[in-house]
């Protein structure tokens, strides 16, 4: 049993190694992205004070993120509709299952967390998918943004209700 322990805390030193991040600007505001193995792990929305801290999560390494940087500059610009960037995903199987239903909400739509709930075939687990939302590690690219209250209100968003407004206005013009 000690090996597999071992064997486990060394696999996930690897993956720290391989870990790069960037910081960049955007009309939403600062992003924090970040990848392993040439995989996009993280699109994160940079709280007020929180720069310093994601800026000691990895190794800064820009370049690495050029297609990621790109394809959000042509989103943002109105150009792009469907993202093609590799992700890693991780988390609960259940988490999984509701960020590629997300991943499936086509651009300038938006659907219910009931309505998501239903498509995962957990047709009473409402209110875990907006837990699972709310844990999605890559904003933007798998577009929790696109999931309203059923009412139509804007609900809870990790970057926040206004950028969650826009990036919904962006995809409606």
């Amino acid at each position: 049993m000690m090996p597999e322990v071992a064997d486990e805390i060394h696999e996930r030193h690897n993956h720290m190694d391989n870990k790069v991040i960037t910081l960049i600007d955007s009309p939403m505001g600062e992003l924090f992205l970040e990848q392993r193995e040439g995989m996009l792990t993280r699109l994160h929305f940079v709280a007020e004070g929180e720069k310093p801290e994601l800026e000691k999560s990895g190794n800064s390494d820009r370049p690495a993120f050029r297609e990621v940087v790109s394809q959000l500059n042509a989103y943002f610009r109105g150009e792009l509709r469907e993202f093609d960037i590799p992700l890693l995903l991780e988390g609960t199987e259940f988490q999984k299952r509701a960020w590629k239903v997300l991943q499936a909400i086509p651009y300038g739509e938006t659907i219910s967390y009931g309505e998501q709930a239903r498509r995962m075939g957990s047709p009473k687990a409402v209110r875990a998918v907006g837990g699972a939302n709310h844990r999605n590690p890559v904003a933007i690219i798998v577009p929790c943004h696109r999931v309203i209250g059923k009412s139509g209100d804007l609900t809870g968003f990790g970057g926040g209700l206004a950028i969650k407004a826009r990036l919904l206005a962006l995809e409606k013009t």
